[in-house]
């Protein structure tokens, strides 16, 4: 599933489109990626209104059309956002296309598990406003995090990383990745974390997160090397450090890597 950065990145495909007033939208009403949103009121609320605005937060994208039209965009499993020339046809996957002047702005999803939102207001709707900072943001501090931390004490500490709540944008590779550089065991109950370890955890997460965003945000590219990530795929993967074999198990519901040398 799409993560922090790779969101972000996905969110700039459409942003060659910005400024344009859109033509005409096509869509696959029928599919789940329209759960609770009337798929025709999208078509007819965006017909004639420029693409005013984009936004990031988490897994969630946000799009502005006019001064009070709000499509959101939370990718899923599968799906993708990418923009075409005008001459492109939508194939059984593009489930939302809103064509513009000169490019034509595309949600492709295989599986279906991503969700498009509608929302007309003023402001930003709701649900984007209760979004959390993620990590690499400023607003997102120690004391914050500890707070949240405090409330999920029984939970894994893998566990706990995941929930959007707290930790918005953080997935399976990155909450790896953080525990890893932060040098705290997966499965360690939440509430056991001592204040050393919670400081760990606190500049680990901010400093992958903005890493992340660097490397993959702009470009797509991989994250620094010496990470985790590129042993944590591999069944022989080993640890970046010293090349210790890598433990892996089910936490949280998540197949998750550790080093048993750094993460005791």
């Amino acid at each position: 599933m799409p993560e922090l950065a790779e969101v972000e990145y996905y969110r700039k495909q459409w942003n060659t489109g910005l400024g344009q007033p859109v033509t005409r939208v096509e869509l696959h009403d029928q599919t789940r990626v329209f759960r609770d949103v009337d798929a025709h009121g999208i078509s007819a609320a965006l017909r004639d209104q420029p693409f005013s605005g984009s936004w990031a937060r988490g897994k969630q994208m946000l799009f502005q059309f006019g001064r009070k039209a709000w499509v959101g965009v939370h990718l899923g499993m599968t799906g993708k956002l990418r923009s075409e020339a005008l001459k492109f046809r939508p194939d059984k996957h593009d489930h939302l296309v809103i064509f513009l002047r000169t490019v034509a702005l595309v949600f492709q999803d295989a599986r279906q598990f991503g969700r498009v939102r509608f929302d007309v207001g003023s402001e930003p709707p709701e649900w984007w406003r209760k979004i959390p900072a993620p990590p690499h943001e400023q607003t997102f501090t120690k004391k914050m995090m500890a707070a949240f931390l405090a409330r999920h004490q029984r939970l894994p500490i893998k566990a706990t990383l995941l929930l959007q709540t707290g930790f918005a944008g953080i997935g399976n590779w990155m909450a790896d990745e953080i525990l890893w550089q932060a040098r705290i065991a997966p499965h360690r109950k939440t509430g056991n974390l001592q204040p050393d370890e919670l400081d760990r955890l606190w500049r680990s997460a901010r400093s992958v997160c903005r890493k992340a965003m660097g490397a993959i945000a702009s470009d797509f590219g991989d994250p620094p090397r010496g990470w985790l990530f590129h042993e944590r795929w591999s069944r022989k993967g080993v640890c970046p450090k010293h090349r210790t074999p890598l433990k892996c198990a089910t936490i949280g519901g998540r197949t998750t890597a550790w080093c048993p040398q750094c993460q005791k």
